[in-house]
């Protein structure tokens, strides 16, 4: 496979950088929401998803969010980074695998490829809210060591405004993006990017 062309290599790099910036507001809007930060569920929850919230709090500690001895209020910078990253990539590893024929639909017993046009029309009769929902709970499955099948983040539903914008970017990209031999490793590289640019800026003032 050919390496990624200087164009499509820029192109990757904006649409990632925007990705980033609108997962992490959705985690934010979802996170805040649910009061993962607050010292109390807030009283319109359900039980559900008081549960819900109880287990990113957990999650959270784990990932290292401080929380306040006296308030019981918890830092939420690192809970919201990981919710972002992990619904950002299973949808582009879901991608990935479509474009090289290797997403996998096994619920028949004998796994089969799909694209993401078949995981469109399969996805309400697999319980999937659309077709890039069942196509990352597919990639899920086939990278149960990169995407936790037990994570909590996973049970977080971002906002549709921000999920349709992610898909948007996503379908938006060539296919030669995901057919490229060092793609992924200039994804990962342009994900960290807005992290080190922050870093630095901060070390220049």
């Amino acid at each position: 496979m050919p390496a990624l062309e200087r164009g499509l290599r820029g192109r990757l790099d904006r649409s990632v950088r925007e990705a980033r910036d609108i997962a992490e507001a959705g985690a934010r809007a979802v996170l805040e929401q649910l009061g993962v930060g607050e010292a109390n569920p807030p009283a319109h929850l359900t039980t559900e998803q008081k549960e819900l919230r109880r287990k990113l709090r957990i999650h959270g500690r784990q990932l290292g969010d401080l929380r306040d001895g006296t308030t019981a209020v918890q830092e939420l910078d690192r809970l919201l980074e990981e919710v972002a990253y992990e619904h950002w990539h299973r949808m582009l590893f879901a991608r990935f695998l479509a474009e090289n024929n290797l997403l996998m639909h096994s619920g028949h017993g004998v796994p089969i490829p799909v694209t993401l046009e078949e995981c469109q029309e399969l996805a309400a009769g697999d319980g999937a809210r659309d077709g890039w929902e069942l196509a990352a709970r597919f990639a899920s499955k086939m990278l149960p060591q990169i995407f936790r099948p037990d994570s909590p983040v996973f049970l977080v539903e971002l906002p549709p405004e921000h999920q349709q914008r992610l898909e948007k970017l996503l379908a938006d990209l060539p296919v030669d993006v995901f057919i490229a031999s060092d793609s992924l490793g200039w994804v990962n590289q342009f994900w960290q990017a807005k992290r080190k640019d922050e870093i630095n800026k901060s070390e220049v003032k």
